[in-house]
């Protein structure tokens, strides 16, 4: 089980397009500390560095959600994606 799993269930039970929660939050939701890491906005930047495997990007891309830092330092938006019908 990834430590981010928790997070991608709790997103995939949202219905809204769009939620912000602040670093305490998701701290609850993954029942852990988030790394120190994780106040810098690359850290979030889902569409960053695709071809490395960062677990938090994993997790909110397996939802369906983009995830990226506010300018607050203190919360992160998660944006629903747009579905892409083939």
């Amino acid at each position: 089980m990834n430590d981010y799993d928790a997070l991608r269930d709790y997103l995939l039970r949202q219905k809204q397009m769009e939620l912000v929660l602040t670093f305490e939050q998701i701290e609850e939701i993954i029942g852990a500390a988030l790394p120190r890491a994780a106040n810098r906005a690359s850290w979030w930047d889902s569409l960053r560095s695709p071809d490395i495997q960062m677990p938090q990007r994993e997790a909110c891309l397996a939802a369906g959600f983009v995830a990226t830092r506010m300018p607050d330092g203190t919360s992160v938006r998660f944006r629903k994606q747009k579905s892409q019908r083939r």
